[in-house]
């Protein structure tokens, strides 16, 4: 099964959306501003990108700049303030199976599919 992680209210997301309708398979948005990730979760989803806690944080939120910019923080604390601060996640991420991808830019997710 298909998940995306999606925000309506970006655009990048919303082009992500579209890419996963087109392929015609079956699929499950996870709206994570309104269903709140788990630590466990998120944890696995950066497995799954093979990347840093730090590299899917959105670096130009107000929120990030207010309260973690310039603080050495453990890749924990950076996924704690990702869950405590659901906006603070890069989107969208579209996991299929063992394979994840943040789709920016959306063509990316083709890659999974």
């Amino acid at each position: 099964m298909i998940t995306l992680y999606h925000n309506p209210r970006c655009s990048k997301s919303r082009q992500g959306l579209a890419i996963v309708e087109e392929s015609g398979k079956k699929f499950e948005v996870v709206k994570y501003l309104d269903e709140p990730l788990s630590e466990a979760k998120l944890s696995e989803i950066i497995a799954l990108l093979a990347i840093s806690p730090s590299d899917l944080v959105r670096k130009n939120e107000a929120v990030w700049k207010e309260n973690y910019k310039g603080k050495a923080l453990t890749d924990s604390q950076i996924i704690k303030a990702m869950v405590k601060h659901p906006k603070l996640i890069e989107r969208p991420i579209v996991v299929n199976g063992k394979k994840a991808v943040v789709g920016r830019p959306p063509e990316t997710i083709q890659n999974i599919l």
